[in-house]
């Protein structure tokens, strides 16, 4: 919330600008600079390691330490979730985002994280299917079936992609079929299912919480 103060009568808005102005002082060395921001500011949300660092010379510095699991979303019907989805995907450093179906997908929910996350477009499930198989992941589906395990206590693989289906519809029978397992997530309300992105930040950090912080699920 913005900060108020009372000057001559009048109620004045403090407004907080992210980032920083221009460089002070003598010109860093190296490639990883962008003098165009180094002369006019850096106001872009990126951590405090990267000011003033060009766009290309972050995303290699990120494709060092990406995470082995992949996320995939099937876009049938122009999903609106897919720009969240690919937001917190680069939150949680995954290796690759992969939108199954439409090319196009609304990226404003993305707040141009896209810029900094790998995103590749497979025009079908088959097409999908027959990449990660051919780089050795297991798919693991996220929805609601008959014949779904727990994500709390199923042991996921480290090198995965988990797939989560369109808000509404959800998986569609081809990526269950094509799926070493389909998890659910357990709910304690009244609703039968959560949004397609909040699953998928739930998924991602079940992955960070067993191969990066080590726990075991029980």
């Amino acid at each position: 919330m913005p900060a108020h103060h009372q000057g001559d009568g009048a109620h004045q808005e403090l407004h907080h600008e992210v980032g920083v102005g221009p460089w002070e002082g003598e010109l860093p060395e190296g490639e990883q600079w962008d003098l165009e921001l180094l002369a006019e500011g850096d106001r872009r949300n990126v951590l405090d390691q990267y000011r003033y660092w060009s766009m290309d010379a972050i995303v290699a510095d990120l494709d060092t330490r990406r995470h082995d699991f992949h996320i995939a979303i099937e876009n049938w019907q122009h999903d609106m979730n897919i720009g969240t989805v690919v937001r917190t995907a680069n939150a949680f450093l995954a290796k690759e985002v992969h939108i199954i179906g439409r090319r196009r997908w609304n990226r404003r929910g993305a707040m141009v994280t896209d810029r900094y996350q790998h995103v590749r477009h497979h025009p079908t499930v088959e097409d999908f299917v027959q990449w990660a198989h051919g780089e050795g992941l297991a798919i693991i589906g996220i929805d609601i079936f008959p014949d779904s395990e727990k994500l709390e206590t199923y042991e996921l693989p480290k090198n995965c992609v988990l797939v989560f289906g369109q808000e509404g519809p959800g998986l569609s029978p081809e990526v269950h079929d094509a799926a070493q397992a389909v998890l659910s997530i357990e709910q304690f309300g009244s609703t039968r299912s959560i949004n397609a992105a909040s699953a998928a930040g739930i998924a991602m950090h079940a992955w960070i919480r067993r191969h990066v912080f080590e726990q075991n699920v029980s």
